[in-house]
């Protein structure tokens, strides 16, 4: 009796493992969700679902609006902004640009790459995408792009510029400084909702000490030493 006891309750475990994996299906069941990388947890396709629909599912914006402790490096060297791809090092016009890409599943809260004075907090549109920007790598893959710019004053390195970037669907940037503002080396400064761009801008004179293809995270990776030549 016992056996045939424990042989109805496993078919009835299979049954509803079964029922779970075709009510979730083509995505993980919840049954083995816990064990997979984020990546595979909550797949891209589900997240573009999730953003038309205006509806998340709990856990995946816990793992989004993670905002884990960091420790930066000691030394003066620009640290990397933003967790994510470094996917372009051009210069432009006497600036580099530094772009990190950002993927659903990375970690979203931006930090300051250097010791220095908010000087600006701007608010671009998608004036970028009609005219003079248009050849910028970091803009052409997206519609309507929604920019935070903060220019950051310092002593070694002069002006330099964090862009945050994000398409006109996801749109919400938050910024948590303002002009004048004195802010600390890994400092949190701000937040971009889902996928998204963050670029660096700084001088071209400044060795760099990551390149494409490298991943960094923010307040953490040195991406950038020296100071600006005369």
């Amino acid at each position: 009796m016992t056996v045939l006891v424990l042989q109805i309750v496993i078919l009835c475990l299979v049954a509803a493992a079964i029922v779970l994996w075709a009510l979730y299906f083509p995505y993980p069941s919840p049954l083995i969700r816990r064990w997979l990388s984020p990546r595979k947890r909550w797949p891209e396709m589900q997240i573009r679902t999730w953003l038309k629909r205006g509806k998340f599912q709990r856990a995946f914006l816990r793992h989004f609006y993670s905002d884990p402790e960091r420790i930066a490096p000691p030394g003066n060297s620009m640290l990397a902004p933003a967790d994510g791809l470094v996917t372009s090092a051009q210069v432009h016009d006497g600036v580099r640009y530094l772009v990190i890409a950002l993927s659903f599943w990375d970690m979203h809260v931006q930090r300051s790459p250097v010791a220095g004075r908010v000087l600006d907090v701007a608010s671009h549109g998608d004036g970028f995408m009609d005219g003079e920007g248009r050849e910028f790598a970091f803009l052409r893959e997206k519609s309507c792009p929604v920019q935070k710019r903060l220019v950051i004053a310092t002593d070694a390195a002069g002006q330099i510029a964090v862009r945050l970037i994000t398409s006109l669907a996801a749109r919400r940037i938050e910024t948590w400084v303002r002009a004048g503002e004195q802010i600390e080396r890994g400092q949190r400064i701000g937040r971009i909702l889902l996928g998204s761009t963050v670029v660096l801008e700084l001088p071209p004179s400044m060795s760099l000490l990551v390149r494409p293809g490298d991943r960094v995270w923010a307040g953490e990776t040195a991406v950038a030493e020296g100071v600006v030549r005369p």
